[in-house]
């Protein structure tokens, strides 16, 4: 167990462990479309998505979330190039589903703030209040040319105008259904009106911030209602975790009401060998340069360029964000951080994100190790959850329902059967306070 050496915020464990299933369209593996269960179209259909949401309301999940992107992916590093808009496919999981949580990613760079609060209301009304919104940045310059653009803005630019879409976005929220008028003024935005639009069910829907730079971290203490973070090892997810909840408290916020919910790359078997055999042929039959080239992206440095057979370079863990770099700042903070920690050759980190993670943490193992696994970051205040992300959802979504879900249930960790219609309800977050009109 960690020892604190900093002030830390206390713990409020009244409800249950957090579980959120982030739907990599078929799975975080390239080679996941490979599965026999699966059509390589399915990811098309209204039929697969509402599958997927079943499954994860068999499990008693708390949440689906989608994620989304602006531009075609790069297929030599991105297990899934292609994807559909998450909040029309979540009004179809919504048709399907009565209890689950609807997670929309959104950019803050490319969208308009004004349109997004109305189409993440549409969501929640059509799902009875089980809507939520998911806070990135753009940062690839693929993007920005499919804007008309020749490249991104600056890092700095693109979190400030982030920080103003969230209180422009909540406000608006939370004038719905109300009467009164919005009065905005900022950087970024000028808006002065009122939005057509009832209250949402839930008093506002969820806003959760995926990203672990600095300005990130600012941006979740002062608007989010849960954090999608990225940590590999417990060292960095405690120091996550503090400093996200003692920023809330500085943000006249109560700390239990920003969840920390880490992802988690997740392959489960009966026996450790099995999964690990499992994740294995899921690795060797996809592209042979993947993990190479995801890790280039992720830490923006040419990893073809290293000695497979040497340690990283100390200029390469220690190099500071490249200006053009395309990737997350989150992930790459957790892969350096994960490097140090185990100080493996280059040839050995590439085989080694296979049982561990790269970015997200990972988990290899069966149903109890996992439950152990999840039991102990809660209860160690690194986590109020997790934000499982299968190799294949089709058949692991099986698994966590029949076998995960129903251990944590006996060790008092989650609970028997949904007893909320809302997905604050089900995150145990209360109503929200009045908007934040003026500025």
């Amino acid at each position: 167990m960690s020892t604190r050496s900093h002030a830390s915020v206390d713990l409020h464990r009244d409800g249950h462990v957090i579980l959120g299933l982030n739907a990599l369209v078929y799975g975080y593996v390239p080679s996941a479309w490979q599965s026999p269960l699966l059509g390589d179209t399915d990811f098309q259909s209204r039929s697969y998505w509402q599958q997927i949401g079943r499954l994860a309301e068999k499990a008693r999940l708390d949440v689906l979330f989608l994620a989304d992107a602006l531009s075609l992916g790069n297929p030599s590093y991105d297990a899934n190039p292609i994807r559909l808009e998450p909040t029309s496919v979540l009004s179809a999981v919504a048709s399907a589903t009565n209890h689950i949580g609807l997670v929309a990613t959104a950019s803050t760079t490319f969208n308009d703030p004004v349109d997004l609060a109305r189409r993440i209301l549409t969501l929640d009304h059509i799902s009875g209040g089980r809507a939520g919104w998911n806070l990135v940045t753009t940062r690839d310059n693929a993007s920005a040319a499919n804007f008309g653009l020749r490249e991104v803005t600056g890092r700095s630019d693109r979190y400030v105008r982030a920080a103003e879409f969230a209180d422009l976005v909540t406000a608006i929220w939370t004038s719905a259904g109300t009467g009164g008028q919005v009065n905005y003024k900022g950087d970024h935005f000028k808006f002065h009106g009122s939005v057509d639009a009832p209250a949402s069910v839930q008093s506002t829907p969820v806003l959760v911030q995926a990203g672990g730079s600095a300005a990130g971290r600012e941006i979740a203490a002062r608007f989010a209602d849960a954090v999608f973070s990225a940590e590999i090892t417990p060292v960095s997810a405690e120091e996550h975790y503090q400093e996200v909840k003692n920023g809330a408290v500085k943000a006249g916020r109560r700390p239990e009401n920003v969840k920390i919910l880490p992802g988690l790359l997740l392959t489960l078997a009966s026996t450790e060998d099995e999964a690990r055999r499992r994740i294995d042929y899921l690795y060797d039959t996809s592209p042979p340069a993947y993990a190479a080239g995801w890790l280039t992206h992720a830490i923006g440095v040419d990893v073809s360029s290293l000695e497979l057979d040497e340690q990283f370079p100390e200029d390469v863990l220690s190099s500071p964000v490249p200006d053009n770099f395309a990737g997350s700042v989150g992930f790459r903070q957790s892969i350096l951080a994960q490097i140090r920690q185990t100080q493996p050759t280059v040839r050995e980190y590439l085989r080694q994100t296979r049982y561990s993670g790269s970015g997200h943490g990972g988990f290899v193992g069966t149903p109890e190790q996992l439950v152990d696994h999840i039991e102990d970051w809660y209860r160690r205040g690194l986590a109020d959850g997790f934000n499982l992300q299968p190799d294949i959802l089709i058949d692991q979504l099986e698994i966590i329902a029949e076998e995960v879900v129903p251990l944590l249930t006996r060790r008092g960790l989650y609970r028997r059967e949904y007893d909320h219609t809302t997905l604050r309800g089900n995150l145990g977050l209360p109503a929200n306070v009045p908007a934040r009109v003026a500025r």
